[in-house]
């Protein structure tokens, strides 16, 4: 049997035709090899931006039109200013072109010099009478860098019980958390996963990062007992019966071995939380929910009423009747209606978790912490979920996000997500990611932005087709970060990219100009360009944030043992014999403790465990980098990654509770009492300050 013909490169017009449109028709995996896409994902990336271009016909036509549009049109959809400098679109407008701007304030202005940070509109006519209307962003130059140099706990909320969890962890528990580190250990921000709402179950789908809605939260966080009106339910016996339901579910997680039930739990919730909901609010707590109702508008309706629908016919909207599936349809409204019962009650549920999430992060402030509680923004939304129900003029029908061949994966990746279309985001103002950060930022201290390179481009994979198939396609990156910049300069949040793996030249440099930090880890920084031997930590970048580690890789205590190598080979993911990849391992964490013995961090590579996880973070610390974080399962010896990629069902990912290096569950408490934490944040709370004014001062001597 012949091996299947590569397949066709685009012609030279669908190139061109492409590159109006912003579609990739070839990409680089590394700086020395560039690899053309197929001419069948262009199309197909094409048609998901409304362009035909199935024949050659219809590609002349459609070029001919993309370039009379271009040619013709007086400004693009967005245009984009920083600081009080006027916008390099309006500067370029012919001699004589009369301008109006009427800004986010309903101020009328004859000029776009000076403008407040808003989302404004200007008008532009032209002395040959043509006109064109565009959004206006304004955007301070650079995000403000956080308040000096400071450390903090990364963790999934889930992995974290207390002895008053109903199963997993939730919103109580984070503030506690947040209110003891800040106290206690002097940690200036605990970063979270996200916390978006899940598309229901059963099974649900325990990624955190293939959520049904990025707007709003997942009630499963909820702490019911913080619920005011849960004191006030009539029905005590139904209320002890569900205390010991969740009882069960909690011991049968710290003490018996169990795996988080993130469906049981949520259950027992449900059914608390509709005891809840039939207690009336108080005059104060009714207009409360009155002002959050009006501030979210229609965003929440849809997102409630799609929750509503979705206990009726399930939770993947293409299967609903036609006409339901159509938001803005007289049979949607009708049915929103019929179901207003269940509408009201999905809404107080959305309110009652933002609530929790602004206590949180009030907590972590009032403790001391400099940043807070930092949010996690997945990349993209389930399918089926509401985000992708209620914004579907958004978002490229018969395209998914994912990634191409690369080192680590020769079929490249699919990652089941629509992504957003580029065009139609423009044509809007952004108003669907503005309206995601508002909502974010009205409870995060910072924002770690999953894949942030997707404010730049994002890798669409057609829909039937292997990741190997896709295409790149670009995003108006400078109207993105305008965006990003705008809000957070409003909430006064720092903003962290995660910038690991394969980024497009440029990138990086970009985001640090706008003041956005990136993201990175110990085991990945190496001298790529020169021996590829560990980045010495005067090399490091300052404006990041370093950890050992992250939930996709595995614990430091697995890392440095060799274990992560055995669990992977135990379940057959190696690509390599076992013997090949483990001596691989021992020499790569071999050289980074040489280094470390180098600089005087561990008196001997062959101390003990907890001695050389202490090592790691006194190197950390000596690097610039202004934000620190500790994975929170390192300080008790924890083995077990939270997610295992490339895996389903063989390993639980996003099930496990924090353990210790027997693999004994850790509870809240236990970690509030653990020495070994207590010595390893030790090591940050004692030269954080130092190091950090030493790397500002070195800095600052570089700069000079």
């Amino acid at each position: 049997m012949s091996a299947p013909r590569p397949a066709e490169p685009p012609t030279e017009d669908l190139s061109r035709l492409a590159a109006l449109h912003g579609v990739a028709t070839s990409y680089r995996p590394s700086p020395d090899r560039t690899v053309a896409a197929s001419a069948t994902a262009v199309t197909r990336a094409l048609a998901a931006l409304g362009v035909d271009a199935s024949t050659p016909g219809a590609v002349r036509a459609a070029l001919t039109a993309a370039r009379r549009e271009r040619d013709e049109r007086l400004l693009p959809p967005t245009v984009v200013g920083w600081g009080t400098a006027a916008p390099a679109a309006l500067a370029a407008l012919p001699e004589g072109t009369r301008l109006g701007v009427r800004t986010e304030q309903g101020e009328t202005r004859a000029s776009a010099e000076h403008l407040p940070p808003g989302v404004h509109e200007v008008t532009a006519t032209a002395p040959d009478g043509r006109t064109a209307r565009a959004h206006l962003i304004v955007a301070p130059p650079r995000l403000p860098a956080p308040p000096g140099r400071s450390h903090g706990l990364l963790v999934q909320l889930y992995s974290l019980l207390s002895r008053r969890s109903w199963g997993m962890g939730d919103l109580g528990d984070l503030g506690e958390l947040a209110g003891w580190a800040g106290r206690v250990l002097g940690a200036g921000f605990i970063q979270v996963n996200p916390l978006h709402a899940a598309v229901p179950g059963p099974p649900t789908d325990p990624s955190p990062y293939r959520p049904s809605s990025r707007r709003f939260p997942d009630p499963v966080h909820l702490r019911v007992e913080d619920v005011p009106e849960f004191g006030h339910v009539e029905d005590r016996d139904r209320v002890r019966a569900l205390l010991e339901r969740a009882g069960r579910l909690r011991e049968a997680v710290l003490d018996r071995g169990a795996l988080i039930d993130r469906d049981a739990v949520w259950e027992v919730k449900r059914e608390a939380l509709e005891l809840v909901h039939a207690v009336p609010l108080g005059p104060g707590r009714h207009a409360a929910h009155r002002d959050f109702l009006a501030a979210q508008g229609r965003a929440l309706e849809d997102h409630a009423t799609w929750c509503a629908l979705a206990e009726v016919h399930g939770a993947d909207w293409h299967r609903w009747p036609a006409a339901l599936r159509d938001p803005r349809s007289p049979e949607t409204a009708r049915a929103r209606c019929e179901l207003a019962d269940r509408v009201d009650f999905h809404s107080r549920l959305a309110w009652l978790t933002d609530a929790q999430l602004t206590a949180a992060q009030r907590t972590a402030r009032e403790a001391g912490m400099p940043v807070g509680i930092v949010h996690d923004l997945a990349v993209g939304v389930h399918p089926g979920g509401a985000d992708a129900w209620a914004q579907q003029e958004y978002f490229a029908a018969g395209m998914s996000v994912g990634a191409p061949p690369d080192a680590f994966n020769a079929r490249g990746q699919d990652w089941g997500l629509p992504p957003w279309r580029p065009d139609r985001l423009a044509e809007s103002g952004y108003a669907p990611f503005r309206a995601l950060l508002q909502a974010l930022f009205r409870y995060a201290g910072a924002l770690r932005i999953d894949h942030v390179m997707g404010l730049f481009r994002l890798w669409w994979v057609p829909e039937g087709r292997p990741p190997t198939e896709g295409t790149y396609v670009h995003y108006d990156a400078e109207a993105m970060l305008a965006v990003l910049v705008l809000e957070a300069s409003r909430a006064g949040a720092v903003v962290i990219g995660e910038d690991l793996g394969t980024v497009e030249p440029g990138v990086r440099e970009t985001l640090r100009e706008r003041g956005v930090y990136g993201t990175s880890v110990l085991w990945f920084e190496r001298d790529w360009e020169g021996d590829g031997r560990p980045l010495p930590p005067e090399r490091w970048r300052a404006d990041c944030l370093a950890t050992a580690t992250t939930h996709d890789l595995p614990p430091t205590a697995a890392r440095l043992t060799g274990e992560h190598v055995d669990l992977r080979a135990g379940l057959g993911l190696l690509t390599r014999p076992a013997a090949e990849e483990r001596a691989e391992a021992a020499a790569d964490t071999a050289e980074w403790l040489e280094l470390f013995t180098r600089l005087g961090l561990l008196p001997d590579a062959a101390t003990s465990e907890e001695e050389r996880i202490r090592a790691v973070h006194r190197f950390l610390l000596r690097t610039p980098a202004r934000l620190i974080g500790v994975w929170l399962p390192d300080g008790v010896g924890d083995r077990r990654p939270q997610n295992l990629p490339g895996t389903w069902d063989q390993y639980p990912n996003w099930r496990l509770p924090i353990a210790d290096a027997e693999g004994r569950p850790v509870t809240l408490e236990d970690l509030a009492a653990s020495p070994r934490l207590r010595a390893l944040i030790e090591v940050l709370r004692t030269d954080t300050a130092g190091h950090g004014a030493r790397g500002r001062d070195e800095e600052g001597m570089r700069k000079g």
